[in-house]
């Protein structure tokens, strides 16, 4: 008899590992992997287009957006909040026909036992035995207008099982992608970054490394650097200058104008896979899980 392989598959106990490497092979269990350098956002590119930013704004949560993605995305909210509030209208209007339709029947069916009974009254009883034989209701489905309320049994929402959804007013508020909150056109700040002069680089400015630098200290930025706007002007500084220079006397730098603590907007950045500049940096992927 041969001796038996290191990972053989004829014993009787599954091990650990042959059960992680089935798992691997059969896209069982759960994924974990590193977020690296080439999957986060530039802190210059747009939240929603993740590409470096023609016409830069800002919100006051400090999360960079194209001017022209965010205006798209304002219109395609406020048509949706259109599109469902003539839903609701349309609904409204039905439940109020509904209504109308059944006072209205019982109006009818009101009239027709007063007529019933005054037939009785002025009748003998052999014609009143007669009426009540027409009188009788009929079995058909077909009359006095119920064949107008026939469910369709070939169109799944007319079944008679299926229950009208009621459809809730909608919010007219247009909320912010990223953080949620009531978003307005007019609360964006407009940003202006400071490039980097470099008359040796003839890059174009997309594939360039060091794109940008702040407006006072001329110092590079990137993900690793923290960076503020200055709501005043929209000058794009580091959080180093804020702190040493801005905050000394509260004087913009530039424009020599005062300012406060509201006018500071810390930029929301992308982190590296080697800095924890971001609170989540690994990426997990639930997959069925392998029984044993």
């Amino acid at each position: 008899m041969t001796r038996h392989a290191r990972n053989c598959t004829a014993g009787a106990v599954y091990t650990y590992h042959e059960k992680k490497k089935d798992a691997e092979a059969s896209g069982y269990g759960t994924q974990n992997r590193r977020v690296g350098k080439d999957s986060i956002k530039d802190f210059d590119c747009c939240c929603l287009t993740l590409q470096p930013c023609a016409n830069p704004v800002i919100t006051s949560d400090g999360f960079l957006f194209d001017k022209e993605a965010i205006i798209q995305y304002i219109i395609s909210k406020k048509n949706e909040i259109s599109r469902k509030l003539k839903e609701f209208e349309k609904q409204k209007r039905r439940e109020q026909a509904e209504l109308e339709e059944l006072a209205e029947a019982e109006r009818r069916s009101k009239l027709n036992d007063f007529l019933k009974i005054e037939k009785n009254i002025v009748s003998n009883q052999s014609s009143s035995s007669k009426e009540r034989k027409s009188d009788l209701p009929s079995v058909s489905n077909m009359t006095e207008g119920r064949d107008k309320n026939l469910p369709s049994f070939w169109i799944p929402s007319k079944t008679p099982e299926v229950k009208l959804k009621k459809l809730e007013k909608p919010d007219k508020t247009v909320y912010c992608p990223m953080t949620n909150k009531p978003l307005r056109l007019k609360d964006l700040i407009d940003v202006k970054f400071t490039l980097v002069k470099d008359p040796d680089d003839k890059k174009s400015l997309i594939i360039k490394e060091n794109r940008y630098m702040c407006g006072v200290t001329h110092d590079i930025l990137s993900n690793a650097v923290p960076c503020a706007v200055i709501r005043t002007t929209g000058d794009v500084v580091t959080m180093e200058c804020v702190e040493k220079i801005i905050k000394k006397d509260w004087i913009h730098p530039l424009t020599g104008e005062k300012l406060t603590e509201r006018d500071i907007i810390p930029m929301q950045r992308g982190g590296t896979g080697y800095a924890h500049t971001n609170e989540r940096l690994e990426g997990k992927y639930e997959r069925p899980v392998l029984q044993a």
